[in-house]
């Protein structure tokens, strides 16, 4: 059951990601973003942890919060979940784009004010801040039972979405980099940059929190 969590969770936020972003919300897509991300995590949080994101779970993996079997089932639904979105997000796209005379995908991603070193590090900026409020809210004992959790979350991403969109487009998820891929919001080669830059920023989330967490112990 926490698999099919992990893959409603991870839907729900890229078809919100590929309809507001490739649509016409503007610049009120960040906040739909993160509004979706809120609830998702709020609805599935106490039966899959509410990950939605590939970085989440191997930040919550290096914290000693999620087993490595689990890892790459996570993982997996959480791959299809953003694939899967990516194309019902893109057949809505289409059909608002036909009626409406819009654009029916946006620009791609690391088309906007930077370059690829700095679209690197806008994601690694991003995905380290999103990972590390996921784990001091919603993993730390000291925290636990708090209603705090989700709001924080989402507008972790609202936040780094307005502040970092820009230059990189403000993924912060693999399985995000994947979804808008999928449905040709970026260019294909642009997924090795995304991986490593969100991946590697989980990782160190998952490094810091270790080394600075001095609340109560998990044992």
């Amino acid at each position: 059951m926490k698999y099919l969590v992990e893959f409603i969770g991870t839907f729900f936020l890229i078809l919100t990601i590929v309809v507001t972003v490739g649509g016409t919300a503007g610049a009120f897509a960040p906040i739909a973003i993160g509004s979706i991300l809120m609830v998702m995590i709020y609805a599935g949080g106490h039966i899959s942890g509410a990950h939605y994101n590939p970085a989440v779970t191997l930040g919550v993996f290096i914290r000693g919060k999620c087993s490595a079997a689990d890892v790459p089932m996570y993982m997996i639904a959480q791959i299809l979940g953003g694939v899967v979105a990516a194309f019902a997000g893109k057949f809505l796209l289409t059909g608002i784009a036909d009626a409406a005379g819009i654009p029916a995908t946006a620009p791609a991603s690391f088309s906007a004010t930077g370059n690829v070193a700095q679209a690197m590090l806008a994601e690694f900026l991003g995905t380290f801040a999103l990972v590390y409020v996921v784990l001091n809210t919603a993993t730390a004992n000291s925290n636990a039972g708090n209603s705090f959790y989700g709001l924080a979350i989402g507008f972790t991403v609202t936040a780094c979405a307005y502040g970092l969109g820009g230059v990189s487009g403000g993924a912060f998820n693999p399985a995000v980099a994947l979804g808008v891929s999928t449905a040709g919001m970026t260019n294909w080669g642009n997924i090795g940059f995304f991986l490593i830059s969100q991946l590697a920023a989980g990782a160190l989330a998952g490094i810091v929190f270790k080394m600075t967490y001095s609340g109560d112990e998990d044992e």
